[in-house]
């Protein structure tokens, strides 16, 4: 049985370089050459000052716990108390038309 096993494994790696690939591309959606660096989650506030400068606007906090809001030019900061939560990178959204 394992060796039928690597057999299949071997006849797939020798098979599926062969297979074509096709380039997806979705509409609205621009592919870019550079990586934006965002901050990661659960870094500190003082850390996306020091690494990323002053936001463009800030907003919050709201709720319990209370999320705050950083906009960016690119992306945009979540986070929960003074900690990220979540980072999205307004470059990479599809937006609806």
């Amino acid at each position: 049985m394992r060796s039928r096993l690597i057999i299949i494994a071997l006849a797939y790696a020798l098979i599926a370089p062969s297979v074509g690939a096709e380039a997806l591309t979705i509409p609205g959606h621009s592919v870019s050459d550079q990586m934006q660096i965002i901050p990661k989650r659960g870094i500190s506030m003082d850390s996306v000052l020091t690494d990323f400068g002053e936001p463009d606007e800030r907003y919050g906090p709201v709720g319990e716990p209370p999320i705050s809001e950083w906009v960016y030019g690119g992306f945009r900061v979540y986070f929960e108390n003074q900690t990220v939560l979540h980072t999205i990178n307004l470059n990479t959204l599809i937006m609806p038309k």
